[in-house]
This record gives C-alpha cells, structure tokens and sequence, in this order.
C-alpha cells in the first residue's frame, strides 16, 4: 500500500506501562491498523481510546449539614467520554447529607451506566 493512500488518523499515547509507546491509528482504505504499540496490553489500550474512549470522571457534589459545602466525588467505574458532560449535570442536581464515609455510593449507577459516583473521602456534619 503506498504512502498516500494511508494516513494518520490519531496518535495515541499508551498509559499502560511506564514504557508509553506512541501509537498510531493509520486509515488504511476503511479499516483502522494500530502501529508502536509494543505489546498486546497496549494494542488493546489504544483500540479501547480510538473506538470508545471512556474516563474516570472526578468533581464535587453539594452536601447539606456538612463541615464544607462540597465533597470530592469520582466514578468507581470509567464512562464513555462522550457521557461525561451528561454525568456531570445530573451530578449538579444532587445535594447529599452529611456525615459521609469514603467509598460510599452517592449516586448509584448513574445514566443507567454500570458505574456509580463514590466518596473520594470522610466529611462529618457540622
């Protein structure tokens, strides 16, 4: 295949391991081929970011009666990055009670995904 019929779509940098190899996701005709990844692990990390990238989201929530106004909050789970905006208005809606223990679930699957928004740490009343 000659140089001009392929193209670089995205480069990709691999998190997997400390070696964070560049990827390339090459148009080759209508398929998609992946190169610089060094090992399977981050074949997989960059066809997961390519296709359907997904985060961990992080914010804060209101909390009513607590010792500060908001507590930092985070998914247990990572959503697709196009949910994140959605998430994060429906997270704007919520207001919790204190007292509130890390790791606990505040906002249990949220959109209807398989992640729940969790405490990222303790907040006692006031």
């Amino acid at each position: 295949m000659s140089e001009s019929s392929a193209s670089v779509v995205k480069v990709i940098r691999c998190i997997v391991c400390p070696t964070g190899c560049q990827i390339q996701a090459i148009q080759k005709g209508s398929d998609i081929v992946f190169e610089g990844y060094t090992c399977k692990r981050g074949l997989e990390y960059a066809q997961q970011e390519y296709f359907e990238p997904k985060r961990i989201l992080t914010t804060t929530i209101r909390v009513k009666n607590g010792f500060l106004p908001l507590i930092p909050v985070r998914t247990d789970k990572p959503i697709l990055k196009e949910k994140l905006s959605d998430a994060l208005n429906e997270i704007a809606k919520i207001q919790v009670n204190a007292p509130i223990k890390m790791g606990e679930i505040l906002i249990e699957s949220i959109l209807g995904l398989e992640s729940n928004v969790i405490a990222s740490r303790d907040l006692t009343e006031k």
